[in-house]
């Protein structure tokens, strides 16, 4: 499959601020999957895609800036989880539409941005996530960066869950059922020893 050219209306948010408990509290972004970051697997799936392109992060900040792309800290104290990581971003970027990832998903689609912003369009939605034929991937998510203040408010309620701000925003799924390991996680030792099999195929 040939790769889509970079959507001008979109910038690409990799999400590092998790305290990854499984890995022992190690920064997940920063493990290395055949000699490269996690991180820097997301990156280079999704910077070819989109115009601009961050990193939240909560620490290590040099290291992941050291991947070449600027690198915000949440504004909302106390590890918030990934919408607060959003939201800082959401704040930064001055695209029409925020694409988000989480830094332990490698496999990403060389398509995703460009499938993710037809869906949208083609259901006259604001915003749409990833899913495929065994679950919905909630921190996949693509919307228009005008509802960054709806995010704001739904934080100062105290919401913290993707999914349940996606259905406020009325967010629609995008299935994705050509690639079985397209989102998958790296969540425990485990499964970084299955990536470290898949990676060839996406290297």
């Amino acid at each position: 499959m040939s790769t889509p050219e970079p959507l001008p209306t979109i910038g690409a948010v990799v999400l590092a601020g998790g305290r990854a408990r499984r890995f022992g509290g190690r920064d997940k972004g920063l493990i290395r999957l055949n000699g490269q970051p996690l991180a820097a697997w997301v990156v280079q799936r999704l910077a070819p895609q989109v115009r601009d392109l961050m990193l939240s992060a909560n620490r290590n900040l040099s290291d992941y800036a050291a991947l070449g792309y600027p690198v915000v800290a949440d504004a909302i104290p106390g590890q918030a989880g990934p919408l607060a990581g959003i939201h800082t971003a959401a704040r930064a970027l001055r695209c029409e539409w925020v694409l988000t990832a989480p830094c332990d998903t490698p496999f990403l689609p060389a398509d995703l941005a460009a499938r993710m912003l037809a869906r949208a369009r083609r259901e006259g939605v604001d915003a749409v996530y990833a899913a495929d034929d065994q679950q919905l991937h909630y921190s996949v998510m693509l919307f228009r960066r005008a509802l960054h203040d709806d995010l704001a408010a739904f934080l100062r309620m105290g919401g913290r869950k993707a999914r349940e701000w996606l259905a406020r925003v009325h967010a629609e799924p995008v299935l994705f059922e050509d690639d079985p390991y397209a989102f998958f996680n790296v969540n425990s030792p485990e499964e970084l020893a299955r990536a470290e099999g898949l990676a060839l195929r996406y290297a």
